[in-house]
């Protein structure tokens, strides 16, 4: 707030003796500490000393400057802190930071992975897809080196991967240097968990964010908790030798072994071909093909065979 020429046109006159203006608002100078209300003169005011009242809005000025400065101080302490804070945590809290981009998630992964002690537990549900044969050759440098130190590897693919010639190589390669890996027709989360310790998976908090974000966790119960996911998972699973065995066995493709797969586990037409990436006519192509295949008629009767199958795959090691 500051004075107008009302102001001080209102104060000359109650300087002077005399009444403000009608209509004039006494409360400004009030504010002002310039005027009080005269107790002995109702409707009067008692005109105050301007340098007094300059001299206790300076005081009070110079108080709330010095409770800013003090404020202020604060300021370097608090940015000294910055190197103790991991901005990937942003979301997650104390349990967990987010990695928003496949870069990121590979760097942590690989940093994490590299200092295993026990265990690394992986499972990878999707259907198999060309890798770079350089980020290939790394995967398989980093887990023989684990194996070295004595860690214990457990992975988990899809059937379908069998049908991969890269994943089938580089299956075959691990497991001769002593890594544990089943296929399971089963759809599962996307999961890796190193030491019991540290969890990595997709994102499904984070809307708009890249398709290849995810979390890693570090909250001992939840890491626990997936743990014993993997485990279930683990044990429906076919051990990757018996896969190789009975691959040629098989009268369907992968393809089709994973879409009677999804069907099981309770998805529609529509849902399976969402999931692998394929159109309802597609799918329902596949399913007819499948029928032809195994001389059924219904779905009923492909679905009940499907059953009798999986139960007599080779016992799980």
């Amino acid at each position: 707030m500051q004075l107008t020429d009302d102001d001080f046109t209102a104060y000359r006159m109650i300087a002077e003796g005399d009444t403000p203006p009608p209509g004039y608002d006494v409360g400004r100078l009030i504010a002002f500490r310039l005027v009080d209300a005269d107790p002995y003169n109702p409707g009067g005011y008692i005109a105050h000393d301007p340098r007094g009242a300059a001299q206790s809005l300076t005081a009070g000025i110079l108080g709330d400057l010095q409770r800013l400065v003090h404020r202020v101080s604060h300021i370097p302490a608090l940015e000294r802190l910055a190197e103790h804070y991991d901005p990937h945590r942003l979301y997650g809290g104390p349990g967990s930071e987010f990695l928003p981009d496949a870069t990121q998630m590979n760097a942590r992964l690989g940093e994490v992975g590299a200092a295993a002690a026990s265990e690394f537990c992986s499972i990878q549900p999707g259907e198999p897809a060309d890798r770079d044969p350089a980020i290939l050759r790394l995967g398989v440098a980093r887990t023989r080196a684990a194996l070295h130190r004595g860690v214990t590897v457990q992975t988990i693919y899809h059937r379908s991967a069998h049908a991969h010639a890269q994943t089938r190589e580089y299956a075959a390669a691990m497991v001769a240097d002593g890594a544990q890996i089943r296929a399971s027709a089963l759809p599962g989360p996307r999961m890796v968990i190193i030491d019991r310790k540290h969890l990595f998976i997709d994102n499904h908090v984070i809307e708009g964010s890249e398709g290849n974000s995810g979390w890693h966790v570090f909250d001992r119960a939840a890491v626990m908790w997936a743990r014993n996911v993997f485990d279930v998972f683990w044990n429906r699973a076919t051990r990757w030798q018996d896969v190789c065995r009975t691959a040629e066995d098989n009268p369907l493709t992968e393809r089709q072994w994973r879409i009677l797969g999804e069907l099981d586990g309770g998805c529609s037409a529509q849902q399976v071909g969402t999931r692998i990436g394929l159109s309802s006519r597609a799918v329902d192509k596949e399913l007819a093909t499948i029928r032809k295949t195994l001389g059924y008629a219904t779905m009923y009767q492909v679905m009940a065979w499907y059953g009798r199958t999986s139960r007599e795959q080779p016992e799980h090691a």
